[in-house]
C-alpha cells in the first residue's frame, strides 16, 4: 500500500504539495479551515479529514503549511491538534516560514512527546511549486532528515539539511532577504525605464540576459511590467516575512538596511489595499512616487 502523508494547511503552497504527492504515488489526507481547499483535495484524489489530529492517523509524515508559527503551534499542540492524534515516531515537517526560536521551542516540546520535527521551509513561489521547482531547507536531526527524503522528493527538486532545528527557518529568512533586494532593484530599474519612456518588453528582455539577471527577473519581471498581480505570494505574507527578518537582525545585532526599506514598501502596499495580491504589487508604490498612474 502507498505511504500516507497528512497535511494541515492547503493554501497556495499546500495545494501544489498535494498535487505532486498524489502524482508521486502517496496517499494524502488533509485538513484546512477553508472548505474550498478540502473540496479541492477531494477533487484531486486525496482524503479530507475533520481536524489536524485526524490528519495524522496512519500517516508516516505530517506537513504543516500555514501562515505563521503561532498558527502552526495551535494546529500542532491545540485542541484536536496534531500531537493529540500522532503515533510515536511521526515526523512533522513544518514548511511554513516561521520564527527560528518558535521552531526550536516546538521541536523540543514535540520531542518530549515522542514526535520528531523538522523546520522544513521551502524556497520558491507557488507558481514554482506547481512546476516542482522548489527546494526544501530543513533543520533537525540527520536521521529525521534522511527519513523525510522520499517526502521531499515527492514535491520538491532538492532538499538541504542546514543544521539543528531552527536553522531551516533562519536560512529561509536569509533567502527571503536576498530576494527582497533582487525584487526591489528590479522594480526600481523598471520604473526608471517607464519614466524614460522605454519599451518595457525590450528593457526586461535585456535585463534578463544581462549580468544582472536573476530568477526574480524571469519569474517576477513580467508581473511587474504588466501590472499582473495574480497571487503567487501575497503582500501581507511578504510583510510578515520581512518583519520576521527584521526581528532576527535586532536579536543578533546584524544590519538590516535593505530589509528595513523593503518592509516599509510592503507596508505601504498593504495600506493601499493590496494585501491580498502578489507581493510584486509594491512596484505600484514606486510608480506612485514617480507620478505614474495606478494600475490596480
Amino acid at each position: 500500500m502507498a505511504e500516507c502523508v497528512g497535511i494541515v494547511g492547503m493554501g497556495l503552497m499546500g495545494q501544489a504539495f498535494v498535487h505532486h504527492l498524489l502524482k508521486s504515488g502517496f496517499r494524502v489526507q488533509g485538513y484546512d479551515i477553508d472548505e474550498k481547499r478540502t473540496a479541492q483535495l477531494r477533487e484531486r484524489g486525496g482524503t479530507p479529514v475533520e481536524s489536524p489530529a485526524a490528519a495524522t492517523r496512519g500517516a508516516r509524515w505530517l506537513i504543516t503549511s500555514l501562515p505563521t508559527s503561532d498558527i502552526v503551534r495551535e494546529a500542532v499542540l491545540g485542541a484536536n491538534g496534531v500531537a493529540q492524534g500522532a503515533a510515536k515516531g511521526l515526523i512533522v515537517a513544518d514548511t511554513s516560514t516561521s520564527r527560528p526560536e518558535d521552531s526550536e521551542k516546538l521541536g523540543a516540546e514535540l520531542a518530549r512527546r515522542g514526535i520528531r520535527f523538522l523546520d522544513a521551509c521551502v524556497s520558491g513561489t507557488s507558481a514554482m511549486a506547481w512546476k516542482k521547482d522548489l527546494i526544501v531547507i530543513a533543520g533537525g536531526a540527520v536521521e529525521d532528515f534522511e527519513a523525510c527524503k522520499p517526502l521531499f522528493d515527492g514535491f520538491g527538486r532538492a532538499a538541504y539539511r542546514m543544521g539543528a532545528v531552527g536553522s531551516g527557518a533562519m536560512t529561509k529568512l536569509i533567502i527571503n532577504l536576498i530576494l527582497f533586494g533582487n525584487r526591489l532593484a528590479l522594480a526600481e530599474g523598471l520604473v526608471l525605464g517607464m519614466k524614460a519612456g522605454m519599451a518595457g518588453e525590450s528593457l526586461l528582455q535585456v535585463l534578463q540576459d544581462a549580468a544582472c539577471s536573476s530568477k526574480t527577473m524571469i519569474n517576477k519581471g513580467p508581473k511587474m511590467l504588466n501590472g499582473d498581480y495574480s497571487p503567487e505570494g501575497l503582500v501581507r505574507i511578504s510583510l510578515k516575512d520581512a518583519r520576521l527578518t527584521l526581528e532576527q537582525g535586532t536579536r543578533l545585532g546584524a544590519p538590516m538596511l535593505l530589509t528595513s526599506l523593503w518592509t516599509q514598501l510592503q507596508q505601504a502596499a498593504y495600506q493601499q489595499g493590496l494585501a491580498e495580491v502578489d507581493s510584486t504589487a509594491f512596484i505600484e508604490v514606486l510608480r506612485g512616487m514617480a507620478g505614474l498612474p495606478k494600475r490596480v
